[in-house]
């Protein structure tokens, strides 16, 4: 997947000025970190849209065909209780959606409102079950917090009639995901959790927060990345990371790359962008939906290959 950019007018005068190789990576910095300024501005007005939970649809009342649910049905149509132009009942039913739920999951102090385009993104390619977990900013403790994510899931799963979802988690939220499913037995429920810019191995980026409980569980060697380095030999879970060569909250950078010998695993190279951009790029969301809507027999040699070649680039 390969996304090509606009020549600079600054470019000839940094080739000039600086060595080339150099000078691209300046330019590059630079970019992104405006980029990473005008998200975090825009994302500081859509922050207060985003602090109270999302609303849930109700449940399917009994009778209702589950495979039905949230997708939009018109009056008397797909439900049996219109009538056709003979006046008998209208069986007629809408296609079956085929994809599961998509639960969306944020990263640390943030909330829901990080996923506006993503969320916008999937939609309009055919996702029509979404749902955007926030989780406390005082959340201490990765553990706790993949435990009542597990508890959210198996409320979707009911309520929608599904048995899978997928994931998409930014940042700390790929964490809490991934604790869930290799931890406490969540890949039987997760087909593919996607992560983007997540500490896997952990980061040592701004020593400074080590004041909060869960930020030293975000650093190497902590007792929850330990428990994540533990075999997994029949996890059946699919994962997906999306990680940035310019991510300012990853170091090392590769800590974001997800190195398990017993899971699936594809590791995708985003270049050019930063740690905000990654829920918000266009390009990052077509990977997404690659990854999301890969038929299950093609996506596991698919991704086996993929990650002895460092996934795609996204430029």
């Amino acid at each position: 997947m390969k996304v090509t950019r606009a020549v600079s007018p600054l470019l000839p005068l940094c080739q000039r000025l600086l060595p080339g190789r150099i000078a691209g990576l300046s330019l590059a910095l630079l970019k992104a970190t405006a980029l990473e300024i005008a998200i975090l501005a825009g994302h500081l007005l859509l922050y207060p849209t985003g602090i109270t939970p999302e609303r849930r649809p109700a449940p399917n009342p009994p009778g209702t065909p589950t495979d039905l649910a949230d997708t939009g049905t018109l009056a008397g149509v797909g439900t049996g209780t219109g009538t056709g132009s003979g006046g008998t009942p209208d069986t007629t039913r809408l296609p079956t959606p085929t994809r599961p739920p998509v639960v969306l999951l944020h990263g640390f102090i943030d909330n829901r409102s990080v996923f506006v385009m993503l969320r916008r993104s999937l939609a309009q390619h055919g996702r029509q079950q979404i749902e955007s977990l926030n989780y406390s900013p005082l959340t201490c403790d990765i553990r706790t917090a993949a435990e009542l994510l597990g508890r959210h899931i198996e409320e979707i799963c009911e309520r929608t009639g599904r048995h899978e979802v997928d994931i998409v988690g930014h940042s700390l939220g790929g964490l809490i995901a991934r604790y869930y499913v290799q931890c406490l037995g969540g890949d039987v429920r997760v087909r593919t959790l996607v992560t983007l810019g997540t500490p896997h191995s952990g980061t040592r980026v701004v020593p400074l927060m080590n004041a909060h409980p869960i930020v030293r569980q975000m650093r190497p060697g902590s007792g929850v990345l330990d428990e994540l380095c533990q075999p997994a030999p029949h996890c059946r879970t699919r994962f997906v990371s999306f990680w940035s060569d310019l991510d300012q909250l990853m170091d090392p950078l590769e800590t974001a790359c997800i190195d398990h010998p017993d899971l699936l695993v594809q590791n995708v190279r985003v270049s050019g962008i930063g740690h905000l951009a990654l829920p918000v790029h266009p390009a990052v969301a077509a990977g997404i939906r690659q990854a999301l809507d890969a038929e299950e027999a093609e996506a596991r040699p698919a991704a086996n290959a993929a990650a002895h070649a460092d996934g795609l680039t996204v430029a």
